[in-house]
């Protein structure tokens, strides 16, 4: 039995807790926020037996075993370094982190500890993704040439929301860019060789709403929208020589439509798939499992290189190749924050 601690109490943390208490072989004994009274209501709400005030508390009990982090981005590296050295297997909220340097301090800690990390990218691990990242790189639609993906959501915002606040890693490149790069690399199955991007909309310093364009070897490109002033948007689709995969809710299931892709050949046959999985106890089992995390360690620290170089992009209005240094501070994000 892998026991769980909860460092934040934010709302995705509601969703994910309840995750953790399905998962077989998985508890959740402790939840901290900085606030007790905020720890105790919920605890009560959600059943969990401890109630810790702050953080390095619920790092010194003996009872936790792994911690899920679901604070805002510009808290990750503090807490899931602490969470390394004090040997906690760590399931992280995406983004993994503000910058490319903060991400591989995670990685670091937590390979001289030997502790197992994946950030909280549940999609990676519904069975449909892996079908989908098969029929890509195996050929079926011949010769991979595009990757479009769009995810966005229409001014999602609770009071005093993270995402609007620049000093917390706020704004949709980390938030919403982190599903379409992710995306897109897994897709093409190799790096970018360089990158653009545009904040189209730009609200209290965080970008609102972005497009960028990657350029990868083998002249295949990959197009992506993201924001928080459109509609909701989840879909992506891998165009080929041949055919074309299709999906309309890749981060996350319609919750009443069966998990589905579609696939359109060049003459106007369409085949419909459908395969069933729930994602967040996927992902939560290879976790806490014993198989090798590294192909999901590399991909979260590939994609944070990539956010970075599209933001200083975006900066320079230019297109900026993938080999030059990475900026550690992103421009949507306050320089004393995310040092």
């Amino acid at each position: 039995m892998t026991r769980f601690g909860i460092i934040g109490t934010g709302r995705i943390t509601r969703r994910l807790v309840a995750d953790l208490q399905s998962t077989p072989s998985v508890s959740v004994t402790a939840i901290a926020s900085r606030q007790q009274e905020r720890a105790d209501w919920f605890a009560s709400q959600y059943g969990i037996a401890n109630a810790v005030c702050g953080y390095d508390e619920l790092l010194r009990r003996d009872d936790v075993d792994a911690v899920y982090v679901s604070l805002p981005p510009a808290l990750h590296a503090t807490w899931c370094v602490a969470a390394a050295r004090a040997k906690k297997t760590i399931l992280c909220e995406k983004p993994l982190a503000c910058n490319v340097q903060q991400a591989e301090e995670i990685a670091n800690a937590c390979k001289a500890e030997d502790v197992r990390w994946i950030d909280a990218t549940a999609y990676l691990h519904h069975r449909r993704t892996q079908e989908m990242r098969a029929i890509a790189q195996r050929g079926d639609l011949g010769k991979i040439g595009h990757v479009s993906a769009s995810v966005s959501f229409y001014r999602p915002f609770q009071d005093g929301e993270h995402r609007l606040d620049k000093r917390l890693g706020g704004g949709c490149l980390l938030d919403l860019g982190w599903y379409t790069v992710s995306l897109a690399c897994l897709m093409a199955g190799s790096v970018p060789e360089r990158v653009f991007a545009d904040h189209a909309v730009v609200e209290n310093d965080v970008p609102i709403r972005t497009s960028a364009t990657l350029w990868f070897p083998g002249h295949v490109t990959a197009t992506l929208s993201f924001g928080y002033d459109t509609s909701t948007r989840k879909w992506f689709e891998v165009a080929g020589s041949d055919a074309s995969l299709i999906c309309d809710d890749f981060t996350r299931p319609w919750a009443d439509r069966p998990s589905r892709f579609w696939i359109h050949d060049a003459n106007g046959s369409v085949t419909s798939n459908e395969i069933s999985d729930r994602q967040e106890i996927r992902m939560i089992e290879t976790l806490v499992g014993s198989e090798s995390l590294e192909e999901y360690n590399r991909l979260s620290l590939l994609t944070q290189r990539v956010l970075s170089q599209l933001d200083r992009s975006a900066k320079q209005s230019t297109p900026v190749k993938m080999t030059e240094p990475t900026e550690h501070n992103p421009s949507s994000l306050s320089e004393s924050t995310c040092e």
